[in-house]
């Protein structure tokens, strides 16, 4: 299953290139987390502010942890990335990633 997802960092530029930074060199616990949550790919793209995720998995996964517990290393990178992070406009309270809703899929025939 692939999912997208939506979220805005904050409009400056030294946090925008930070934070760009910081995902060349994601800490090793939360990849294992996103292995561990059933997350084979996950992919983060940005045109401006506005980033896109992209994940691949066998079955549905929350992103944001799930709304549970997460382990202490991730939840500090979680705190950490929410300093360079803003909600998109239409965000329900508390959402960071917005799922994306597919409108349009084609393909090329063989």
């Amino acid at each position: 299953m692939i999912h997208c997802y939506a979220l805005d960092l904050k409009d400056d530029p030294t946090l925008i290139a930070a934070y760009d930074d910081w995902h060349r060199r994601v800490w090793p616990e939360v990849l294992e987390h996103l292995q561990r949550s059933g997350i084979r790919r996950c992919t983060i793209h940005r045109a401006g502010n506005r980033l896109f995720m992209i994940t691949e998995s066998d079955a549905p996964v929350a992103t944001d942890g799930g709304g549970g517990p997460l382990p202490p290393r991730v939840q500090e990178w979680e705190d950490l990335m929410a300093g360079f992070q803003q909600p998109l406009p239409f965000a329900r309270p508390g959402e960071k990633w917005v799922r994306m809703e597919r409108i349009f899929d084609w393909q090329a025939p063989e």
